[in-house]
């Protein structure tokens, strides 16, 4: 969805009391950026009494964030790590939001999908699918890089990592979609709507195959590895559902996201791709900065546990806590020259995209090498990616993505 301009108020017109970050249309029209550069000089740990979201505490700057993400003691994930709004009250659980012991042992059930001896096994698939999705591309007329190459690329990669049934994978895409769809968060679903694809169309599916694969130990996809382990093998339906939701999303919306930010962040800066053009052993450290200067997550939701004093603030037990790692990836205490992209950064790796601590994504080393083997094979193919009309960027505050990005290509 793609509104009208609505009317957005500068964040330095406003009492700092009154900014609230979280409200959609600022991401969806680029204006964030200005309000958590203002929150970041001069309110880092921000209280929002109301609002859509409130109320809620607002951490923007780097170091605070990672203090947040990396004391889980302090900062619970129960029950959920959006934002939410007041009528969302669908939340299945899933281990992202869960605190140990059982976080740990639910994600250490199906981590052995994405471990190193798993990821390299898979690069000689993952390479034959780019070739294939960018040998069948049209040369010098306009297309949608976000549905031709991200979307499908990704999509592939999910049916693998769940044995999907492949020529029904465009379902997995679909209820990615649903699952981080939602008032004022992204999508046009009401939430029954969204409850009633999920409960009606996505878990009985998953459920088939689920009792499919508890019959047959070995498997390597998430569906056999949750069928089989103690921890996850006799999970109530709704556990199954969250969980589902969680590996999906995860597997589909930062990597498709980052692929369709790396086209546009090297259309608008020529000379890093041309440095990255005379020199390609930059692509590993283009792909972090693309997925630092994206950030394809824009926050995560945190419950204190106890009091805690966090930027001369004091956090209450119970109060909602919101890391907004959009804001902390462009702390210039912490990174130089934060706004802008660099191909050649030093320390890329150094961002907070992935999260920080017991919740750090999984499948980063996934993502990373997916990014890396599709530009490999780009450079190998055109001499540039154009892009020839205005990105059209998702309505939410969550995920940080595009439905549009119009692109000409030019071969070698």
């Amino acid at each position: 969805m793609n509104s009208a301009e609505p009317v957005i108020a500068d964040p330095y017109s406003l009492n700092l009391e009154d900014i609230d970050p979280a409200i959609p249309d600022l991401f969806e029209h680029q204006a964030h950026w200005d309000y958590f550069r203002r929150l970041r000089s001069e309110d880092p740990v921000h209280f929002v009494p109301g609002g859509d979201f409130g109320p809620y505490w607002a951490v923007t700057k780097y170091n605070d964030i990672v203090f947040v993400d990396s004391h889980h003691g302090l900062f619970s994930s129960e029950p959920a790590i959006g934002i939410g709004v007041a009528t969302i009250d669908f939340e299945p659980p899933m281990f992202i939001a869960m605190d140990p012991p059982k976080h740990d042992a639910e994600r250490k059930a199906v981590v052995s999908a994405v471990a190193p001896q798993r990821l390299s096994e898979m690069e000689a698939l993952i390479r034959s699918r780019v070739i294939e999705v960018l040998d069948d591309l049209p040369l010098g007329e306009p297309f949608n890089w976000v549905y031709k190459v991200s979307i499908e690329l990704t999509t592939r990669m999910l049916a693998t990592l769940f044995d999907f049934p492949f020529e029904q994978r465009s379902k997995l895409t679909y209820w990615s979609d649903v699952a981080v769809s939602g008032p004022n968060v992204g999508g046009d679903l009401s939430e029954e709507e969204r409850q009633k694809i999920l409960m009606e169309d996505c878990l009985p599916f998953f459920n088939k195959l689920w009792h499919e694969r508890a019959d047959k130990p070995g498997g390597t996809d998430f569906i056999s590895l949750l069928a089989h382990d103690p921890a996850t093998r006799d999970m109530e339906p709704l556990e199954f559902l969250g969980n589902l939701m969680l590996l999906i999303v995860g597997g589909n919306d930062t990597t498709r996201n980052s692929m369709s930010a790396s086209v546009l962040a090297l259309h608008e800066n020529p000379a890093e791709f041309a440095k990255l053009k005379a020199e390609p052993g930059l692509i590993p450290s283009m792909v972090s900065e693309v997925i630092r200067w994206q950030t394809p997550l824009a926050h995560m939701r945190r419950v204190a546990t106890e009091d805690v004093e966090l930027g001369g603030k004091t956090i209450k037990k119970g109060d909602r806590v919101v890391m907004w790692y959009v804001s902390g990836n462009r702390d210039d205490e912490v990174i130089e020259r934060p706004d802008e992209f660099l191909v050649d950064r030093p320390n890329p790796r150094q961002h907070i995209s992935f999260g920080f601590g017991i919740h750090r994504c999984m499948g980063n080393r996934l993502a990373e090498m997916q990014l890396r083997v599709l530009w490999e094979e780009v450079l190998a193919r055109f001499e540039r990616i154009e892009v020839v009309g205005k990105p059209v960027r998702v309505h939410s505050n969550f995920v940080m993505g595009y439905t549009e990005l119009p692109v000409i290509l030019h071969p070698l």
